[in-house]
């Protein structure tokens, strides 16, 4: 498996209570800490819970209380309370940054899986019975399976399915995170100042260190052609597109060159017909991004993992049938989470006259996105 974020450790477990042996491979030269916030929802909280890692997650919490969208002079507009929805509304109860899920899945898996890290998969070859894999260290190997859990830029998708332009759906808007000191007394709520004029936000999150903040600021980009490696042009970009913008944005851009964990990327979705070939498969945003405005793109990363060790493990290890199977019972799943990250990130351009939206219609989509999924049980396979 390529890739030790969240999806690819989360399918390590799952794989390993089925019975297989596992390997993942990650390029990065050991785990990465902070990053964005994420959140689980609904049947994520089931598969959470069903993993036996319900107590370790929530005690990773970044315990925020809710959220405050405020004006330009920090006039509250809304509030949102993490018990809102049971705990399933805009500010989820279990949102914990992606560096501690991360390191939470692999503590939990890496007594039973072996973990590769500072390597990568440069080729690979399949046929009937399995996949030779060569590794940029040199290494020659042979699996049943290989899966590619590397995230929105996966290298593994386009070694087999084909380029990133044919599967990557820019949505216009270009997101950035980064710490920083909490030198603004933020005590357990987020903040958020959204300036409709120019279609730029900038805001705050607490973390579990009273002392730091995250900071988080995005700006729409019809276009987006930076690499995702160059931060030097990345922090350029972001002095430049959110200069102007009042409220706090100075000041949290004045602490951009301190940052040791600064990311910008385009918000974007990947659409794939198909997220298997032969005995190569896809999971996470490498076959299915729904951004990280639609709030489930962790969701979706545990879900299809339970699901995927699942199906192979009930067809046999079969891959065409294991994977059809994980694909049939997903792809509805995906659909209605990518919906929302693209009327987010819409509703973030619309116009103050705009009409209101059908909202019986929208929760409709917001339920089938947290809870539209089935999670048979699988335990004996």
């Amino acid at each position: 498996m390529s890739g030790a974020s969240i999806a690819g450790p989360a399918l390590a477990h799952w794989l390993r209570r089925r019975g297989a042996e596992v390997t993942v491979v990650e390029r990065a030269p050991e785990l990465r800490p902070g990053g964005q916030a994420v959140d689980a929802r609904g049947v994520a909280k089931e598969v959470i819970r069903r993993m036996g890692l319900d107590a370790v997650v929530r005690a990773a919490r970044t315990e925020t209380a809710g959220g405050y969208t405020v004006d330009v002079d920090g006039n509250v507009l809304e509030t949102f309370r993490a018990e809102d929805d049971g705990g399933d509304g805009y500010i989820s109860e279990i949102e914990i940054l992606r560096g501690d899920l991360s390191r939470v899945l692999y503590d939990d898996t890496r007594g039973g899986v072996e973990y590769v890290f500072g390597d990568r998969i440069a080729g690979l070859t399949q046929d009937a019975d399995g996949v030779d894999v060569t590794f940029a260290g040199g290494a020659r190997r042979r699996f049943d399976l290989v899966v590619g859990a590397d995230g929105l830029h996966s290298a593994l998708r386009a070694m087999v399915f084909g380029p990133h332009e044919q599967f990557v759906r820019h949505l216009g808007l270009v997101l950035a995170f980064y710490s920083v000191p909490n030198e603004f007394g933020l005590d357990r709520w987020l903040i958020d100042y959204q300036d409709q004029g120019s279609g730029r936000s900038a805001g705050l999150r607490p973390v579990r260190d009273a002392t730091r903040a995250m900071a988080m600021l995005s700006f729409p980009a019809p276009d987006f052609a930076i690499d995702y490696r160059d931060v030097k042009a990345q922090k350029e970009l972001l002095r430049e597109r959110m200069a102007g913008l009042g409220w706090l944005t100075p000041r949290i851009l004045a602490h951009l060159d301190d940052a040791p964990d600064f990311y910008l990327d385009q918000v974007a979705q990947v659409v794939m017909d198909r997220w298997s070939s032969g005995r190569v498969g896809l999971l996470g945003d490498a076959a299915f991004s729904s951004s990280p405005f639609s709030g489930g793109g962790t969701g979706l990363a545990l879900v299809g993992a339970y699901l995927l060790a699942g199906e192979l493990a009930a067809a046999g290890w079969d891959p065409a049938a294991g994977f059809a199977g994980y694909e049939k019972r997903m792809r509805p799943f995906v659909e209605a989470n990518q919906e929302i990250g693209r009327l987010h990130v819409q509703s973030r351009a619309v116009a103050e006259d705009a009409a209101e939206p059908d909202m019986e219609a929208l929760m409709a989509v917001v339920d089938r996105a947290i809870n539209g999924v089935d999670l048979p049980d699988y335990e004996g396979l």
